[in-house]
């Protein structure tokens, strides 16, 4: 894929991004910002009886990269359960962005998987 490609996937997740607001009654909800940069990320989310997540959302504000991976996160984890979530190590969610992401913005990329993993009480995983 040329970089012009990954490019685009940034934006559109960026410009509109999915799962993007407010969440009622959510049953669990965390909030994380980035001090480097000033990124801001809340995600809120509901679970069922056996722990899958039915339904999650993301607000809050920041760069491309880091609302992308709000937006891309969110895809990926919803209908997923708690117990998989927990193995999902930081490499495996930069090789499901399939996008290249410099180190320089790679905390911007998974501020919301740490913000995931705050509200679900999970401990980082590389």
């Amino acid at each position: 894929m040329s970089l012009d490609m990954y490019r685009e996937i940034i934006l559109d997740h960026y410009k509109n991004p999915r799962n993007f607001g407010e969440l009622k009654k959510p049953d669990k909800k965390a909030g994380k910002s980035n001090a480097v940069c000033g990124d801001h990320i809340d995600i809120a989310l509901k679970l069922d009886k056996r722990g899958k997540i039915v339904d999650i959302k993301f607000s809050g504000a920041g760069c491309s990269v880091s609302r992308a991976g709000g937006s891309i996160l969110t895809e990926i984890v919803k209908g997923r359960t708690v117990n998989t979530i927990k193995k999902y190590t930081d490499k495996q969610f930069m090789a499901d962005m399939d996008v290249p992401i410099t180190p320089a913005r790679k905390r911007c990329a998974l501020l919301a998987l740490e913000t995931l993993r705050q509200a679900l009480d999970i401990p980082k995983k590389k």
